[in-house]
């Protein structure tokens, strides 16, 4: 077996969220389904992601990984010269519709973990050597499969690079942090229709200094629980490293949040308080009032999908990957099913 790194990116408008549902359009769900078919398996591989998106919620950064039997990279040499040109119906049941097809827009809820072959989600056995799997020279191939997944997939998810994970790797559990953007106009005459996916209007003026000031107060390690959806048995607690605004030159309002990880519906929570404190409509001080409660408060409103990004996911050197991965699933045994993200 190896196990694969895919960096993606993906246009959330039409997806029902990451996390694969029957009958409905995800990203992992799309993404399998090309995997399987074009590696010729007979049912789709299980991708592990750095952090699950909601319906609606974009990515330019995001991380997978999955675990390929090598022999079905050496498939691929039978194949590599055939054009990347959409494939036919799949030969497995489908999750949903092709990507040219109808979607939902139903809410997502968090899907089970997929279950990591190796427990200390170490890459599995080769053997690895440089370019080499399992006796195997890997380059060529896995350009292959990265062309001919742009030719297989919709064109509002792309796979921008496939490679040998190193030793230790697991795209959830050695993240250090997860970087998102969040972007807003409050123009009066409304978003650029060119950006209409991507910025939220706020028919209100905001004030930057007061998006920064109320920020401020929710910077570092706090129990998130008045932001965060409750699930049974998981922790809310979360060490926020950085939340803070710009006004680009074209007006639009972004918020970088960075966290070790973000639990359910956390950015887009914090947002709306700051929008609230920010436009006039609560004080300043509002939500660091609310984050101390530790209680979801119903004066906050949770801001609209559309405008969040996944920019980036933050990995540690190599030689560091294991070692992370076991001390983050140390720290989710308190009945915590890892996170998942806005």
């Amino acid at each position: 077996m190896v196990r694969l790194r895919l960096d993606l990116g993906y246009d959330g408008t039409d997806f029902s969220g990451w996390a694969r549902q029957p009958g409905l359009r995800t990203v992992q769900g799309e993404i399998e389904q090309a995997l399987g078919r074009i590696l010729r398996l007979t049912e789709p591989p299980a991708l592990t992601v750095a952090g699950r998106t909601d319906a609606g919620v974009h990515a330019r950064g995001q991380v997978a990984h999955v675990d390929l039997p090598v022999e079905a990279l050496s498939a691929l040499d039978r194949n590599h010269r055939r054009s990347a040109v959409r494939e036919p119906s799949a030969t497995f049941p489908s999750d949903g519709p092709t990507s040219t097809g109808p979607v939902s827009d139903g809410s997502v809820p968090t899907g089970p973990v997929p279950t990591d072959p190796a427990s200390t989600g170490s890459a599995l056995t080769g053997p690895v050597s440089g370019n080499v799997v399992g006796g195997l020279d890997v380059d060529e191939r896995l350009a292959t499969l990265l062309r001919r997944l742009a030719g297989v997939l919709g064109s509002d998810v792309r796979v921008h690079r496939v490679s040998v994970a190193p030793e230790g790797f697991d795209a959830r559990f050695s993240a250090l942090s997860r970087r998102y953007a969040y972007r807003v106009s409050d123009a009066p005459g409304g978003v650029d229709p060119l950006r209409r996916r991507e910025v939220v209007w706020h028919n209100r003026p905001l004030d930057l200094g007061a998006l920064n000031a109320a920020a401020g107060h929710l910077l570092g390690e706090h129990d998130f629980a008045a932001f965060c959806k409750k699930r049974e048995g998981a922790t809310t607690i979360r060490r926020l490293q950085r939340l803070d605004w710009v006004r680009e030159g074209d007006g639009v309002l972004v918020a970088t949040v960075v966290a070790d990880a973000f639990c359910h519906s956390m950015v887009r929570s914090l947002v709306g308080s700051l929008l609230s404190a920010a436009d006039g409509r609560r004080p300043m001080e509002w939500p660091g009032q609310v984050l101390t409660r530790a209680v979801r408060d119903s004066g906050v409103h949770v801001a609209p999908a559309h405008g969040l990004c996944l920019e980036e996911v933050s990995y540690p050197p190599d030689a560091e990957l294991a070692e992370r991965a076991l001390a983050t699933r140390r720290v989710r045994t308190l009945g915590d099913v890892p996170p998942a993200t806005d």
